[in-house]
């Protein structure tokens, strides 16, 4: 799944380890998540939608729907 929360951590000033701390997971978790080898559980998503006051759709993205906004783009 695609997502944006690199760019989310880092305009709220958050360190990977800052935000694990912030939402109750690992560091490794963060990472993973962040790098799409990860999807997080849906009470994890709903923690980091909070946490940057978004909704879920606004971090993740589904890869095909990504896929397909990217060829229409």
């Amino acid at each position: 799944m695609k997502n944006t929360l690199p760019q989310l951590r880092s305009d709220k000033g958050l360190s990977q380890e800052a935000l694990a701390e912030a939402v109750g997971v690992s560091r490794q978790t963060i990472i993973s998540i962040e790098k799409g080898r990860f999807d997080p559980s849906l009470p994890l998503a709903f923690r980091l939608a909070e946490l940057f006051d978004c909704t879920i759709e606004d971090i993740f993205t589904p890869e095909a729907q990504a896929t397909n906004q990217s060829a229409s783009a």
